[in-house]
Order: C-alpha cells, then sequence, then structure tokens
C-alpha cells in the first residue's frame, strides 16, 4: 500500500509537470480501476488453480516492475499499459490478503483483524504520499522506491510456514436482483467510485495545476486519506442508531456541500484546500462501508458475498469514470469544476436516497440492521466473508429475503 499510494500520488503530479493533455492523464488513472475491474473476475479462478503463494509472488513481481517502466517510457499510452498493470495486480494482491485472513480468522479475532486491516489499507496509501518529499517527481528515484515498496510485499509471503488456504470463487449475483432488493446501493456503490476515482486518480492533478508544489501536494492528498480513517468510526456507529437509508442521504449531502464550498474558488490557499480535502475524505470514502452496509441489510445472508463482489464491480464501473470526468471538468469548468463533478455526484445520489426513502420498501429499523463494518474502499468482495463469519459467530446475524 505504501508503493501503491506513492505512486498514484506521482503519476499524478509527473503527468502535469511532462504537460500531458488533461484528458490523457484521465484515461492513464482510468486504467487503474480498468485493471482492478478485470481482476476481480479472473484472479479468483487463477487462485483455485494455482494457489495463494505463487500468484502473490508473480503478481507482486509484476507490479514492481509497472512503476519502472513508467520511468524509462514517459508516454501516456505507455503510462495507460503499465497504470492497467498495475492496477490489475493489486486487485489480485488484495483478493489473495484477503482469502488468507478469512481462512485465518476466529470468532474472537474478526473484528480486530478487519480494524487492523482497514488501518493498513488507508494508513498505507497516506504514508505512502510523504516519501514524494524525499526525491523530485522530474527523476527516475520515487519510481524506483515505489517498486522496491512492493517488491517487499514478496518477502513475508514466500517464507511463510503455512500453506496457503483453500479458496473458492464467489458465485455471481444477479444485477436485476440486487436492483430490486437495494437499488440505493448500486446508485450509491456508483457514485462512491465516481468520486473516489476522481479524488485519488484527478486530485494530484488539480493540486499540482493551481501551483502547489510536491510537498503541498502529498499533504494535500494525505489530508483526505486521514480525515478517512478519523471519520471512519463515527460516522458508521452513528449509521448503526438510525435508518441506514437517512444516514446515507446525510453523509452524501455533507459531501455535496463540503465539495461545493471547494468549488468556490480556482485558487484555494493551502489551508483552505487541506481542511476542505480532509473534510470531503472524511466523509466520501467512509460512504463504501455505510452504502455495502445497506446491502448486507435487506439481502439474504447466503448472498451477502455475492451481493458485495457485484457492488465491486459497479463500484469499479464508478471509478473508471470518475477519473475521465474529473479531467474533463477540468479542462471544460476550470479548476473549480473537479469539485463540481464531487458535488454534484453526491448531489445526485442525496436526490435518490430522498426518492428511495419517499416511496420506497419501508426502512429498516436500526434494531434490524446488520452492524456496521469498516471497509477499506477497493477491497475486494473477498473480504465480505470475514464480516459475515464475525456477524454469524457473534450470534448477530439477521436473515431478510
Amino acid at each position: 500500500m505504501l508503493g501503491n499510494g506513492l505512486l498514484g500520488t506521482l503519476l499524478g503530479i509527473r503527468s502535469e509537470l511532462e504537460g500531458f493533455a488533461t484528458t490523457s492523464t484521465g484515461i492513464v488513472m482510468a486504467s487503474y480501476y480498468a485493471g482492478f475491474l478485470l481482476a476481480s473476475r479472473v484472479v479468483p479462478r487463477t487462485l483455485e488453480k494455482v494457489g495463494h503463494v505463487r500468484v502473490f509472488a508473480a503478481l507482486a513481481s509484476l507490479a514492481s516492475a509497472s512503476p519502472l517502466v513508467h520511468s524509462v517510457f514517459v508516454t501516456p499510452a505507455v503510462w495507460s499499459a503499465m497504470r492497467f498493470t498495475f492496477g490489475f495486480c493489486m486487485a489480485g494482491l488484495y483478493v489473495v490478503s484477503e482469502s488468507w485472513l478469512n481462512q485465518t480468522a476466529t470468532n474472537e479475532t474478526r473484528g480486530r483483524l478487519l480494524s487492523v486491516y482497514m488501518l493498513v489499507m488507508m494508513g498505507g496509501l497516506g504514508i505512502g504520499q510523504l516519501f514524494l518529499g524525499i526525491s523530485s517527481p522530474n527523476g527516475f528515484k520515487l519510481f524506483v522506491l515505489a517498486s522496491l515498496f512492493v517488491s517487499l510485499a514478496v518477502v513475508p509471503i514466500t517464507l511463510s510456514q503455512g500453506a496457503g488456504p483453500a479458496f473458492h470463487a464467489i458465485e455471481p449475483l444477479k444485477a436485476s436482483t440486487l436492483w430490486r432488493l437495494a437499488p440505493l446501493g448500486i446508485v450509491g456503490g456508483l457514485g462512491v467510485g465516481i468520486t473516489n476515482g476522481a479524488l485519488v486518480g484527478i486530485g494530484p492533478v488539480y493540486a499540482t495545476r493551481i501551483g502547489f508544489e510536491t510537498g503541498e501536494v502529498a499533504l494535500i492528498m494525505g489530508a483526505a486519506l486521514v480525515g478517512s480513517v478519523a471519520w471512519q468510526w463515527p460516522i458508521g456507529h452513528m449509521s448503526d442508531h438510525m435508518p441506514r437509508r437517512r444516514a446515507l442521504l446525510l453523509v452524501t449531502g455533507l459531501a455535496a456541500v463540503v465539495a461545493a464550498f471547494g468549488s468556490f474558488t480556482d485558487t484555494p490557499s493551502f489551508g483552505h484546500l487541506t481542511l476542505v480535502m480532509f473534510l470531503f475524505g472524511g466523509l466520501t470514502f467512509p460512504m463504501y462501508s455505510i452504502t455495502l452496509s445497506h446491502i448486507s441489510d435487506v439481502v439474504g445472508v447466503n448472498q451477502a458475498v455475492s451481493a458485495s463482489a457485484l457492488y465491486v464491480f459497479v463500484g469499479g464501473i464508478g471509478a473508471i469514470l470518475g477519473p475521465l470526468v474529473a479531467a474533463w471538468a477540468l479542462d471544460t469548468v476550470g479548476a473549480s469544476g473537479f469539485f463540481v463533478v464531487m458535488a454534484m455526484t453526491h448531489a445526485l445520489v442525496g436526490i435518490f436516497a430522498l426518492y428511495q426513502i419517499a416511496v420506497g420498501d419501508p426502512p429498516i429499523s436500526p434494531e434490524e440492521q446488520r452492524p456496521w463494518i469498516p471497509m477499506p474502499a477497493r477491497a475486494s468482495a473477498v473480504v465480505t466473508r470475514l464480516t459475515k463469519a464475525r456477524r454469524s459467530g457473534n450470534g448477530k446475524t439477521q436473515s431478510r429475503t
């Protein structure tokens, strides 16, 4: 995750310094999520045949090569191909890690494992930003560092004494079935994917374009990730004590307001933008968990993992669209267009939430809702097995059909 966080922001800054067209940069950033989406379908089948250790080692090795190619061939076409490759590999690494956690967790340790996993995911992304200050983004050293971080991840896996866990691929759920059960979950997942993809992919481009230095861009992007960790638990616990759809409406509405505040000026100060990023990241990233929890509330127990797999797919489509739309807005509207996209996306999700509250099925009471579980954005559907088993182990699972 250190390598992932460092490389993602570095590419945004370097593409702006190289004078890439904003649309080209958007395609480069969207390619990561396209690779991620493909791997979420392909890698689970490969795991069944090859095993965890070999798949992890192969994908981590391939992922570590990607930053090095970025540094040698500085063209949008090559960067798109390498970004696609890196996204494919990262998705596979998530599946391996999460299925291994699921195999080794007990009913007593599942909650702690999930919490630590969430902190590792988001903390690694955030800390990775800080290494941007070590060297100039115009050189090759930061690419080598990102490659080094990913390469080191192979060491503990290949030296592990135990055999890899057994793995069975998730059977998908029909989109029409999930839409019938949880339309707000699909719309919310698409919106979360758009905003998260735009924030991570085009955020560094936006901050660089309005004049901030590399170190300042790192802190600005880090503020969004720090906000996601700081706000995750308060928002999650709030959503457990009120109808989930209303909690989603409240959070997405506040995110729209914060994004609108960020769009008021094309030249925000460092303090202004850092505060906006902290608040916005603290609201938009936890929506991944709230939306998935809403889906978990309304689907049957045996459908939870399949529903999560479809949710990851829908969110992946949104994440592909996010950088493309945000890049278009930067060129068309100007710098403020970046936050205009965020505000409009959250506003549309909020309008749909209002509609569902008004005409949808009767809301589930907070007592009927399954306990909220923090989910790191871009996790694979495999991690849902942990939450499902944890709830079953605690005797709290509610069955709804």
